[in-house]
């Protein structure tokens, strides 16, 4: 079965959070880093992944997305700092940034 995830991604700032699904995440964050789709992300420069976790199934997936958006965001900061406490881009490596 494929892999899912589910993702957060911010600004330099982290002042947002963005939370959504995929089922390939390096292509998802190179067209969040490229600004390829016109959007949230795009609109308030959200380019850093801070947060993921990944699934075997894509409804658990989905289940744990609606969890993460109806929780405050304290409870999302939280899981962010207890992933990754500094708030680095965890895809840095990942993607050419040009």
């Amino acid at each position: 079965m494929k892999k899912s995830y589910v993702y957060f991604m911010t600004n330099k700032n982290n002042t947002v959070i963005y939370i959504v699904v995929t089922s390939n995440l390096l292509k998802r964050i190179f067209q969040h880093k490229h600004k390829i789709y016109k959007g949230f992300t795009s609109k308030f420069n959200a380019d850093k992944l801070v947060y993921f976790e990944e699934f075997e199934d894509v409804t658990l997936a989905i289940s744990r997305e609606k969890q993460l958006k109806s929780g405050n965001r304290k409870r999302k900061e939280q899981l962010i700092f207890e992933m990754n406490p500094n708030w680095i881009d965890l895809s840095e490596d990942w993607v050419l940034n040009e």
